[in-house]
């Protein structure tokens, strides 16, 4: 566990008659980024609540930080930060009253001076005494993540980061979450769009029908894709035909 961030084992999750989680297990290594694939409704953000603590599991175990998730509630609450889809700012505060508010909600010492530190870090100095509702969407996702860094969590939970960003925003979020893993933060993204995670992950779990059913790094999953045929130009697949077949192959094997 010593190497392990996040240790999920036989996670199952059920609405009523819908079964959404039906025995997930994976790992996460420490300082790595981990990317959680899947179609809309295949559960990635019920995974995210779970492993959040937002909400309890029906069933299984997971470990976050080498704390027990429902025993240790607090605990995991402590060690980790959530970006959800969809910014968290308020945006009647400038940048850094939106910063200088969370530091102190958290009790830190000297919250200016982290607001200041964290709106250098994150390109915003320019914009910070202007009024978030003025911001890119770019802005302000690369304002929620510096909001989520304040009080340096282990691990970051972002939940489809760059939904609605345009192509800009979305490589300026990129280059924040290699930075993060970079910087020793554990990563954990859930995404639809497979360049992102072909871009950024170091592992790549796809999740269909309520199962992890592929999980490996970029090359792993590649040796799953049919080879090519030879009457065509050899080319290496891209990530979306790999999760297109692997998904493909699981549907057959129903049918």
């Amino acid at each position: 566990m010593q190497n392990q961030s996040i240790q999920v084992k036989g996670l199952q999750k059920s609405y009523k008659q819908i079964h959404v989680l039906k025995g997930v297990d994976f790992e996460v290594e420490k300082g790595s980024i981990f990317a959680l694939l899947g179609s809309n409704g295949a559960g990635k953000t019920t995974i995210v609540k779970i492993l959040t603590t937002l909400l309890k599991p029906d069933g299984g175990t997971a470990f976050v930080n080498g704390f027990e998730l429902t025993s240790q509630d607090g605990a995991v609450r402590q060690s980790i930060s959530l970006t959800g889809q969809f910014a968290a700012v308020d945006e009647v505060l400038t940048g850094r009253e939106n910063l200088i508010m969370i530091a102190r909600l958290r009790h830190l010492p000297d919250p200016r001076q982290l607001a200041d530190d964290l709106l250098n870090r994150f390109a915003l100095t320019d914009a910070a005494d202007r009024r978030v509702a003025t911001y890119s969407g770019g802005m302000r996702r690369r304002l929620d993540i510096a909001m989520s860094l304040i009080g340096k969590p282990q691990v970051i939970f972002l939940d489809e980061p760059t939904t609605g960003l345009d192509p800009e925003g979305r490589i300026e979020v990129w280059k924040i979450v290699k930075e993060l893993a970079d910087s020793g933060t554990t990563v954990f993204l859930t995404t639809q769009y497979l360049d992102e995670a072909e871009q950024l992950a170091d592992r790549i779990a796809i999740l269909h029908e309520g199962r992890i059913i592929a999980n490996g790094t970029l090359a792993e999953l590649k040796k799953l894709f049919p080879p090519a045929k030879l009457e065509y130009v050899e080319k290496q697949p891209s990530l979306e035909e790999i999760f297109l077949a692997i998904i493909g192959k699981k549907e057959q094997k129903v049918l």
